[in-house]
């Protein structure tokens, strides 16, 4: 009975693993150019695996396999199927620019981004130390090859190298606190973790000391400033396929990670790393925005877009906690896991414009590219100008909502630091429409700089109007998806 639980626990995974084996075989034998059945075969495997997340994330139980080591629980389940539908449409509006670079010869796209997911689902899904370092380095790995995959491309190499070094060092942070971790509480589980720290039988020097290196290294992977080198320069230099595959379905592994780690298994020390979070969200809000205004470069542009975002998750995360008072963590925590799923649906809209606008020879990555986009394509120009509005957090999109959400819980809390953090969120929140706003005036209000016309395939122009559709739905109708995220969060929090 036991060795039932322990492989339905990992079922969608164990399916995931088995696919993409399954997928290279025949990938071997397929001689087209534009790997129409590995296509095929990928996107079925995933929306597959998508249903089976939501299936089980549907049912509410907490199911633990492995040895404890594996947890299959509702907020899990549902970051997973999130996940598996991001790197489904990042695959769907990447597969024309990148058959135009011939970068679908080999395969290793689908291959690539299919192992990727593995890593962040076994990261979402761990209970245990090793286990949520397994999925990190499986998804580090595999994001390494993807930048590198346009091997002629010196700014891709580039970007590679860089990515390998930063990568590295930051998972070396995270095992150096990890293995702090341990060797105080003597527990590689979480559960095990959590009651060691409350026993209070442990010196505090030594947990906190950990714990700097464990959020040094979420913040990282978050790209949460100071630790944000790499996003500008990993952003630019990839290919706008792989830069997609980079900035979606993974926020929601690092989330899950963060969630994972701080607090099911060191909520005890939520006083400590709450205060590193605000500092970090700080600096990531003044760096992100203040950034962004000096560029001209798209990717690079929405790059220090994304560390102010990340700034806003770190909001609702450091709300979590009040003096000891865990009553307001299920607020804050849902409207954090809220902002980020909402932040990876409005982030696949605008790459998935930009890689449709891309051609061969022809990246579409500057902002004067996008002159007259309104006169060429109003469909594109208009899910682009939502997603931008949304960024901004122009109501009544779903952005909108979501800050609002973070910064209601945050502002719950009634300390004096908190609500100047608000004010402060609200004023970079300003600072940064300014950005988003140029964009928006470049595409209906310059003149164009070609006469020629946008195509896309039917399918694809079918998936970014549902993808611009649910920005705005979601904003208008937010209580479903905040709902599911609340009692996600507070069955994770009552396990």
């Amino acid at each position: 009975m036991m060795n039932i639980v322990n492989w339905m626990t990992a079922l969608p995974e164990i399916f995931l693993l088995s696919m993409a084996c399954v997928i290279t075989l025949v990938d071997l034998w397929v001689k087209s150019k534009d790997r129409t059945l590995t296509y095929l075969l990928t996107l079925a495997t995933l929306l597959a695996v998508a249903l089976m997340h939501a299936m089980y994330a549907t049912t509410g139980q907490t199911v633990y396999g492995f040895g404890q080591m594996v947890v299959s629980d509702a907020m899990g389940n549902w970051l997973k199927c999130f996940a598996t539908l991001a790197v489904m449409v990042t695959l769907i509006y990447s597969r024309p620019y990148a058959a135009d670079r011939k970068m679908l010869e080999g395969g290793e796209l689908f291959l690539l981004s299919l192992f990727s997911l593995l890593g962040m689902s076994v990261m979402i899904s761990g209970n245990n130390f090793l286990v949520i370092y397994l999925g990190l380095e499986l998804l580090t790995l595999s994001s390494y090859a993807l930048v590198a995959l346009r091997r002629d491309n010196g700014n891709a190499t580039e970007a590679a190298m860089k990515f390998f070094v930063l990568g590295a060092l930051a998972s070396g942070f995270l095992l150096y606190g990890l293995s702090m971790i341990y060797g105080a509480t003597g527990s590689l589980e979480l559960s095990g973790v959590f009651q060691a720290i409350s026993s209070g039988h442990i010196r505090h020097q030594v947990l906190v000391l950990g714990l700097v290196f464990v959020v040094c290294g979420v913040a990282f992977k978050l790209g949460a400033a100071p630790f944000h080198m790499w996003v500008p320069d990993i952003y630019h230099g990839s290919p706008t396929a792989v830069t997609l595959m980079i900035a979606a379905a993974p926020k929601l592994a690092a989330f899950a990670m963060m969630m994972r780690l701080l607090v099911d298994g060191m909520l005890p020390l939520a006083i400590d790393w709450q205060q590193m979070m605000m500092v970090l969200a700080v600096l990531s809000l003044l760096v992100g925005n203040l950034s962004a205004i000096a560029q001209t470069n798209l990717k690079r542009m929405l790059a220090f877009s994304t560390i102010a975002q990340m700034g806003f998750v770190l909001i609702g995360m450091l709300s979590g906690v009040n003096q000891g008072n865990t009553l307001s963590a299920a607020n804050a925590y849902s409207s954090a896991m809220f902002y980020m799923i909402t932040y990876v649906l409005t982030t696949l809209g605008v790459f998935g414009v930009i890689l449709l606008l891309a051609r061969e020879g022809f990246e579409s990555e500057e902002i004067s590219d996008l002159a007259g986009l309104n006169q060429r394509s109003p469909l594109f120009a208009g899910v682009m100008a939502i997603c931008l509005f949304s960024l901004a957090g122009v109501p009544p999109l779903v952005g909108f909502f979501a800050k609002l959400s973070v910064l209601q819980a945050l502002v719950a809390s009634e300390q004096i630091s908190a609500l100047v953090l608000a004010v402060f969120a609200v004023i970079m929140s300003l600072v940064g429409a300014f950005y988003y706003l140029r964009v928006i005036k470049v595409m209906y209000f310059d003149p164009p700089l070609t006469v020629s016309t946008v195509s896309a395939d039917t399918h694809v122009k079918a998936v970014l109007a549902v993808n611009g559709g649910l920005v705005l739905v979601l904003g208008l109708l937010p209580g479903g998806l905040m709902s599911l995220c609340a009692v996600a969060v507070v069955q994770a929090l009552g396990t």
